[in-house]
């Protein structure tokens, strides 16, 4: 069973900057994805959900989902980087399955898999 520990995601304001305003985006209908090859901040990875996607709840859901997904596949993602998710609109709708699937998809076309 996967962990997603506590000291492997981002929490600074400063750290999620830094990853938003030097990293490399990518993305799908789904989600952002923002790559960062960083020593400092390697290994961590941050979820965002923007006000645009509804209320508390529904924001809070949908960083569930990106967590969910990003713990199940860990374990293939190559170390020096950070990570940060970024939830869009046609994921509030979905399952847990399609985001992981999502995550997949835009991780392949980033290279951040092993």
């Amino acid at each position: 069973m996967l962990k997603l520990p506590k000291r492997k995601i981002l929490r600074q304001k400063k750290d999620f900057q830094t990853v938003y305003r030097y990293g490399r985006s990518y993305a799908n209908r789904y989600l952002v994805l923002y790559v960062l090859v960083s020593e400092e901040l390697d290994g961590k990875v941050g979820f965002a959900a923007g006000k645009k996607l509804g209320n508390a709840v529904v924001r809070n859901r949908v960083k569930r989902l990106l967590r969910e997904s990003y713990r199940l596949t860990q374990d293939k993602v190559r170390p020096g980087i950070a990570l940060l998710l970024v939830g869009r609109r046609a994921l509030v709708d979905e399952k847990c399955a399609v985001a992981q699937e999502a995550l997949l998809s835009v991780g392949k076309k980033a290279g951040i898999f092993m």
